[in-house]
């Protein structure tokens, strides 16, 4: 028997239980008010509170549990500031830890898996995991010819978690909804399920992680691990070294910071490109900056975790780029024909064209000029502009639609720039897009190709930044 709860009784009680421990802590904390506490000081603790319960319900249970709490992670850095002190640390824990499976299950697992002479595939295997995460755990070990590398395994019981999980926390999507601004959380957790059967079957992540690690060979500024050996739940691939990312966000300098947001936003466009597929779970435990004591303008990323890959054989789809080109441009008229022939604009809905590029203008501002510098409080007011019901953004953003084909793309797109406002990072999002987006660097040049638009663009983004009192008022709902 896993150490991971399978029972789904057990599983749905845990998850359920989120609710309602929140509301009785919101009932304690009205009393704690009405004994004379400050309501400042009542709040945070309740924060707080409520961020313990959920890193522990979710790391514990791990399976989809945790592989949601982990997508949600990447997006904090849109919460109010005073809203994300308490969740930032809770959710960022999500990233690369869980508690481990015990070394006797990983023992009986691997025997099961790679037979009973399995011991002999190493020289050395190191029964304490160097990380635990949603549907697996790696193990430091060193190849029978010498080289080091690190086996995954895979809980068993993992795939009845992962759908168990996401089926009851779509029915607290309500709850948690309100934790990310603007963030549907009903579609993002659809989206998991339906990427369920990939993410548990190791020879389909072994293809994606062969083709990136070829692909990439030699490169100067991205490494992939190769794979050394798949197995039925058992994936052996070259170990890493590496400063992990969510060190970076946490304590590295600005050049540091700089250099992994360059190399972030590289990969981003320039994976799909070559290889024909876009990885598609970019939170900072998957990532690695490679420092190899040169300058920190010659470090590479190094890039984990090839579970969730959407295939696109083309690249990135061409009416992104040419949408972001015309959009740039002020063709108005143009990125609405093309967002209703991509099926973002459902037939039946008429809108603006005007409206609607004064909808997409702030959120492509890292588009318009050559470095954008990107932060929490840039992500945190384009949240707040999509979220509020009294903002234009608002009821224009609910009558797009998200095609299918678009699902991944936008999740992935979405978390990357979160995890580069999580970084701080000034980064050349203009030049990869250039580099990578043939359909986007049509008609324009490294530099903005007419400063006054750069300008425009800016003025919208800083038209659409809610008031210093607005940010602070609390929203119903």
């Amino acid at each position: 028997m896993s150490d991971l709860p399978r029972k789904a009784v057990t599983r749905t009680a845990r998850l359920a239980a989120l609710p309602l421990g929140i509301a009785g802590r919101a009932t304690l904390g009205l009393g704690r008010r009405i004994g004379g506490r400050s309501a400042e000081v009542v709040t945070a603790e309740l924060q707080q509170a409520t961020a313990d319960q959920l890193f522990k319900v979710l790391g514990e249970l791990k399976g989809g549990a945790m592989k949601f709490g982990q997508v949600l992670s990447v997006f904090e850095a849109a919460l109010p500031e005073e809203v994300a002190g308490p969740y930032r640390a809770a959710l960022t824990k999500l990233q690369d830890a869980a508690p481990p499976m015990p070394a006797a299950k990983v023992h009986t697992a691997l025997a099961q898996r790679l037979g009973a002479g399995w011991r002999e595939l190493f020289l050395e295997f190191d029964d304490l995991p160097a990380a635990a995460a949603s549907i697996g755990q790696v193990h430091r070990a060193v190849w029978h010819d010498g080289r080091r590398v690190a086996v995954k395994v895979q809980y068993p019981g993992a795939g009845d978690a992962l759908l168990a999980d996401l089926s009851q926390l779509s029915r607290v999507a309500w709850l948690l909804g309100p934790l990310i601004p603007g963030l549907d959380i009903k579609p993002l957790i659809a989206e998991l399920r339906e990427r369920v059967s990939e993410e548990l079957d190791y020879e389909l992540e072994a293809q994606a992680q062969r083709r990136h690690a070829e692909e990439f060979a030699g490169d100067p500024d991205i490494e992939v691990p190769g794979v050394v050996a798949q197995a039925d739940q058992v994936l052996v691939t070259e170990w890493m070294d590496g400063t992990p990312l969510a060190e970076v966000i946490a304590r590295g300098s600005q050049e540091e910071r700089d250099r992994a947001g360059q190399l972030l936003a590289r990969f981003l466009f320039a994976g799909p490109s070559r290889t024909g597929l876009l990885h598609a779970d970019p939170h900072p435990g998957n990532f690695r900056l490679l420092t190899d004591d040169g300058p920190v303008s010659g470090w590479r990323l190094g890039v984990l975790d090839f579970g969730t890959v959407d295939r696109l054989p083309g690249g990135l789809p061409a009416p992104i780029g040419a949408s972001l080109r015309m959009a740039l441009d002020g063709d108005a008229a143009g990125v609405l024909k093309m967002l209703r022939e991509e099926g973002f604009v459902k037939p039946s809905i008429q809108l603006d064209p005007d409206a609607v590029l004064d909808y997409l203008l702030p959120i492509i501002e890292p588009a318009a000029v050559d470095v954008f510098h990107f932060t929490r409080a840039w992500m945190r007011a384009q949240a707040a502009r999509i979220a509020d019901p009294r903002s234009p953004a608002y009821n224009l953003g609910k009558q797009l639609n998200l095609p299918p084909a678009y699902l991944l793309i936008h999740r992935v797109t979405l978390s990357t720039i979160g995890v580069l406002c999580q970084l701080g990072a000034k980064a050349p999002f203009r030049a990869e897009m250039l580099e990578w987006l043939p359909e986007f660097s049509d008609g324009l040049t490294a530099e903005p190709a007419e400063p006054a638009k750069a300008a425009k663009v800016a003025k919208a983004a800083q038209a659409a930044k809610p008031s210093a009192a607005a940010a602070k008022r609390p929203r119903k709902g």
